[in-house]
């Protein structure tokens, strides 16, 4: 009888190990994702991708492109929106990462005027607000509203953990509609050029917005003086035309390196 009994015991503790064993759940690695718990944010923010489009039909694009005019000529941006390789090409140049360094084609023995490895991903970054302020590395906090021509816009800090992109000490606000949560400025430093938290805030507007599958993206995007760390007047505008997202995966031979380019240190 008590064999009985100790085998039924060990059967009951090798079962219960069993269903434990197929009950723990482990992160699954994709081809260039990791599915991890799922993160947070701020109840404001999650409302503002809401109003977006949802941060999950964002989260499901592989590839972004748009165009925009710079200096009378068509600027092309293309992304890779999982490993955020890219390519912006003009009939002058090609700008480009693959992934582990930044390289400049000049295509004509034209000289290119700009700081590279700053612009490389600079109008990328302001082109997918809000949902840029999903990745990983941020800080989320506290900010007074933005009060413009008698218009109140609520606000979110934006830092990031030490070692985070080019400029970890580069800071962030975003102001947003406080009745449809749609963003409507951006607020930010450059710190790129010193390293060193900046004081001063630069501003953008985000004054037009296109559906673009689902997605709410900017149509234009409007750069403002700054006095005080407040805006004042229009400096210029970026407009944005072709929009493409894609869930399909990008073609990584755009991203390469041509013989003739540079890397760029």
């Amino acid at each position: 009888m008590k064999k009985i009994i100790y085998l039924f015991v060990a059967l009951a503790f090798w079962n219960c190990k069993d269903v434990k064993k197929e009950t723990v759940v482990t992160p699954v690695e994709t081809e260039t994702k990791e599915i991890a718990e799922e993160k947070k944010y701020p109840e404001a923010l999650e409302k503002i991708f809401e109003a977006h489009g949802g941060l999950d039909l964002w989260k499901s694009m592989r590839f972004l492109e748009f165009t925009m005019e710079k200096n009378g000529v068509n600027e092309v941006t293309s992304t890779d929106l999982w490993n955020r390789k890219s390519l912006i090409e003009t009939p002058d140049h090609a700008l480009g990462y693959d992934g582990e360094q930044v390289w400049l084609q000049n295509k004509h023995d034209a000289e290119y005027k700009g700081k590279p490895k700053f612009y490389y991903n600079l109008m990328f970054y302001f082109y997918t607000m809000p949902f840029i302020l999903s990745d990983d590395g941020i800080i989320y906090g506290d900010i007074e509203p933005l009060v413009f021509e008698g218009k109140t816009y609520p606000g979110i800090r934006i830092g990031y953990q030490s070692g985070v992109g080019e400029s970890p000490e580069d800071e962030y606000a975003i102001y947003y509609n406080p009745e449809t949560y749609k963003m409507e400025w951006l607020g930010y430093t450059v710190t790129f050029f010193t390293q060193e938290k900046a004081k001063e805030w630069h501003f953008r507007k985000y004054s037009e917005w296109m559906n673009v599958d689902g997605l709410l993206l900017p149509k234009t995007i409007v750069r403002y003086e700054y006095e005080n760390n407040l805006p004042t007047t229009v400096h210029s505008e970026n407009h944005f035309e072709n929009v493409k997202v894609s869930k399909e995966k990008a073609n990584q031979e755009l991203f390469a390196m041509p013989e003739n380019a540079q890397v760029i240190e």
